[in-house]
């Protein structure tokens, strides 16, 4: 029994090696084979944003340099436009079917009602969402979804030379239409500026229209519909040609913009005129030997005092390559708290996130205020689908208001029933 066992041993031992090694060389074969390596998938962002200043483009640049350093699958296309062209670009875009992935504009409910816009709620990250301004949330918001998000604010002041005004006798800055009739006068008599900048052109008439409808006690829009041709708006616009008519106002009202306006105030030759927080950094850069004051934007006497904001937002288009993680990831990128916080300085905004607007705040007793100013504030009507196109109706105004012998009232009939005719063509379309 015992040597039957060692004869079979060779025998077993062969068998068993032999096994092993077909075992070995079928695992040997099949880590030969390639492995499937996942594909990296590519994002791309096209991202039209508007210039506020000769800060922007530089600023921009450098974060979206930034950020693809730090996201090497993420492509962002940046092209920065200034506003004068920012609408044609962007149209054209979106008529090749090409719309941006990003815009920085100021309109969106025209878009959102087209179908046309991503839901910001969907994308947004929750730390981004939790820091944004509610107040100016809610105005970007249509039927509960979020269709913009605010990108940066403003409110509007009266900003005026001291040094004119010394010279002129005149203590304070006008509070009241009376008192900005007065203070105009009286740098017209001096002989050495303008009185008043007023711009009716393409890029602020809406923003002067709102500065004489808020002020007389008047609306854009009342419960719900278009209120344009009110009496008391229709008072405001008067007041406003009678300026003009009386020589108190800058002689070019629809030529000159508002950034010009600022320089010729810079240098002398215009004592007061109505702007955003950003004169306060733009213009004193420019400036340096300027002297310049503050107050409130003049209102119907007797009318409480107004404040009147403005706030620019982002908005999403639907492509075809939508990346929605991608895109949440450069939202929070481009609101991370140093990148903006540096960008509002520089530009001289508003924030449109608590915590740069607590932390600036902090630091300032002006930008206290003004948060707290623009919390209270009127705006234009964004989320009305048909202001974009009564937007741009308007900017035909100035010239037939103050040349062409159209009243005040007979231009506002017609911009409402423009207004009150494109809001049913839209609500049709529905």
């Amino acid at each position: 029994m015992q040597r039957k066992f060692y004869d079979k041993q060779p025998f077993i031992v062969s068998v068993i090696f032999t096994f092993f090694a077909l075992l070995l060389s079928s695992c040997m074969n099949r880590s030969s084979e390639p492995i499937a390596v996942p594909k990296e998938e590519r994002a791309l962002i096209r991202y039209v944003a508007s210039e506020y200043s000769t800060e922007t483009k530089p600023l921009l640049e450098k974060l979206v340099k930034e950020f693809e350093r730090k996201n090497p699958l993420i492509d962002v296309e940046l092209q920065v436009a200034n506003w004068d062209i920012l609408d044609g670009i962007y149209t054209t875009m979106i008529s090749k079917n090409q719309p941006p992935d990003l815009l920085n504009t100021n309109v969106y409910a025209h878009f959102a009602q087209d179908g046309l816009l991503n839901h910001l709620d969907e994308i947004i990250s929750p730390e981004l969402a939790g820091k944004l301004y509610p107040n100016l949330v809610e105005m970007d918001q249509m039927n509960g979804v979020q269709y913009a998000i605010p990108y940066v604010a403003t409110t509007r002041n009266l900003y005026y030379n001291k040094d004119l005004f010394q010279r002129a006798g005149i203590a304070a800055p006008p509070a009241t239409w009376s008192e900005l009739e007065q203070a105009a006068s009286k740098i017209k008599a001096l002989g050495e500026a303008e009185g008043f900048g007023v711009d009716l052109t393409d890029n602020e008439t809406q923003a002067s229209l709102s500065y004489v409808f808020y002020g007389s006690g008047g609306e854009w829009i009342k419960d719900g519909k278009w209120n344009i041709n009110s009496e008391t708006n229709i008072e405001g616009l008067t007041f406003l040609k009678e300026l003009f008519d009386k020589g108190l106002t800058d002689p070019e009202p629809t030529v000159t913009t508002r950034d010009e306006k600022q320089r010729i105030l810079g240098v002398g030759e215009l004592a007061m005129m109505i702007s955003g927080n950003y004169f306060t950094s733009v213009v004193p850069k420019e400036f340096p030997e300027l002297k310049w004051g503050k107050g409130p934007i003049p209102v119907k006497d007797g009318t409480p005092p107004i404040t009147f904001g403005v706030h620019d937002v982002l908005v999403s288009f639907k492509t075809d390559h939508t990346n929605k993680e991608a895109l949440s990831t450069f939202l929070d990128f481009l609101y991370d708290d140093r990148a903006y916080e540096e960008m509002i300085k520089r530009e001289g905004f508003l924030p449109a996130t608590t915590t740069v607007g607590v932390r600036l705040s902090e630091q300032d007793e002006v930008m206290k205020s003004d948060l707290e100013a623009l919390s209270k504030a009127k705006f234009y009507p964004v989320k009305e689908p048909s202001w974009q196109a009564v937007l741009d109706y308007a900017r035909k105004m100035g010239d037939a208001v103050l040349f062409e012998h159209t009243t005040p009232k007979a231009a506002l009939d017609q911009l409402q029933l423009f207004a009150e005719t494109k809001s049913n063509q839209l609500n049709n379309r529905k």
